[in-house]
């Protein structure tokens, strides 16, 4: 007997040792070969990447509308909940490895036919209990894979966070860019409407500088301003509304901003690369679904091995529910040990294996990828950063000498010197310029809090 007993025991362990025939190996790393610097090295941008980042723009009215962005918006509040269902998987993970215990109970009542009635009662309690033996680390895997995603599901939060406070103050200040531009287009259009009733006079007057063709640039100045002015109206209101929407607002083109854009005193320190993987918030979820795709496969590789449980049972019954029922003495109980081993299945389990390796390298590749996507998106802001603070340099020189040619133009055509298109040409040269600055400072803060962002710099 006891033969039998150790041949029924000791072939599934033999199969299952065929059947788990090594597939292969779970991994957790990446192949990414770190540079020591960044392709812009320059004193401006060395040290260590600093935090407090939206109070060095320099705009204090932005911290406030961030301030309702983080306590509003909508799509952050379905991260925090996809937090709080990590924070129960885990809870789910951990109990694996733990007991299970039911208790159950039962009660009827039956009549009889005859004569008098006689009522039949019965009431019963069972307990059961049943343990799964982690003797192969299995439930172990699954439970930091569960720990992992909650590792992953924390920082996706934090890098939604940094990123809704960067698309909240990338809005306000295109809002204050789209005011700018409606208050110039204002000023264009009365400058141009102006200069076309000069114009229109001095021609009526004879004025030899005055001809057809420059009362019809005049006009044709005006309906292009009038047209730019209606536009411009569009887009500040869109502006708005892109605002208020992250804002949790009614997107109605309401909310008003300042008209000041502000002016970047400083540069931005950016640290070294092999920072990055500790400090951008999307990288560090990144790293943890790898390891947590690393440990699925490891636990579905051990599904390939038997397994091994224990069960035990209690139960008793009695037709009063106040005699007999919690009475030790009558209670029928049993213990049992049990041992499983998959045998044939025609190749699923090992090529559900299989799968779950194949996930695992899928993830390390795109974590190398998202690697390779944040050192570009570093080295472009870099790179925009030098590139506009020089365009800057030369359109100044460009605003300043249109300016002064637009004032020159005037006093030029009110001593008889040049003809009005001379005037109307610089006037637009001035406008044109204006314009340029306006974007171009935009531009710069708008690259800025890429840069920020690039760089995962904490903006508190």
């Amino acid at each position: 007997m006891n033969r039998y007993l150790f041949i029924f025991i000791i072939t599934p362990l033999l199969l299952g040792g065929c059947n788990s025939l090594p597939l292969g190996k779970s991994k957790e790393g990446h192949d990414i070969t770190f540079p020591d610097s960044w392709s812009i090295t320059s004193k401006n941008y060395s040290g260590k990447v600093k935090s407090q980042w939206l109070k060095g723009l320099g705009d204090k009215r932005v911290l406030k509308v961030t301030e309702e962005a983080l306590k509003n918006n909508y799509d952050l509040q379905a991260s925090a909940l996809l937090l709080e269902t990590a924070k129960e998987g885990t809870i789910i993970g951990r109990a694996a490895r733990f007991p299970s215990i039911n208790l159950s109970g039962s009660g009827s009542r039956s009549r009889g036919n005859e004569t008098p009635a006689e009522y039949n009662s019965n009431y019963g309690l069972s307990l059961a209990a049943s343990w799964e033996l982690d003797l192969w680390g299995r439930l172990k895997n699954l439970d930091k894979a569960s720990r992992e995603n909650l590792i992953q599901t924390q920082a996706d939060y934090k890098a939604a966070k940094l990123s809704l406070v960067a698309n909240t103050a990338k809005s306000w200040f295109n809002l204050i860019t789209a005011q700018q531009l409606l208050d110039l287009a204002e000023k264009t259009r009365d400058s141009y409407i102006a200069n076309a009733r000069i114009i229109e006079r001095n021609y009526k007057a004879g004025d030899q500088t005055a001809s057809p063709l420059a009362v019809q640039f005049a006009r044709n100045n005006v309906a292009s301003a009038e047209r730019n002015l209606i536009n411009q109206k569009l887009s500040k209101e869109e502006a708005a509304r892109s605002l208020e929407l992250l804002l949790g607002r009614y997107p109605g083109g309401l909310i008003t901003s300042g008209n000041e854009l502000p002016v970047l005193k400083t540069s931005v320190p950016s640290g070294i690369p092999s920072e990055l993987l500790m400090r951008r918030p999307d990288l560090v979820a990144s790293a943890a679904a790898v390891r947590a795709s690393a440990q699925r496969a490891e636990a579905s590789l051990k599904d390939l091995l038997p397994s091994f449980s224990l069960t035990g049972r209690g139960s008793n019954a009695s037709r009063k529910l106040d005699q007999y029922i919690l009475d030790p003495e009558t209670i029928v109980w049993s213990t049992a040990t049990s041992l499983a081993q998959s045998i044939f299945r025609a190749g699923a389990q090992r090529a559900s294996a299989r799968i779950s390796l194949q996930q695992n390298e899928r993830t390390i590749r795109r974590f190398s990828s998202e690697i390779l996507r944040a050192f570009r998106e570093v080295e472009s802001a870099l790179a925009t950063e030098k590139s506009l603070a020089e365009q800057n340099k030369y359109l100044s020189t460009e605003l300043r000498q249109a300016e002064l040619a637009e004032k020159q133009a005037m006093r030029d055509y009110s001593e008889g010197l040049i003809r009005i298109i001379s005037v109307l040409e610089a006037q637009r040269r001035a406008v044109a310029s204006r314009r340029a600055m306006i974007f171009l400072k935009n531009q710069r803060i708008q690259n800025r809090i890429d840069l920020h962002l690039a760089l995962g710099g904490n903006f508190d």
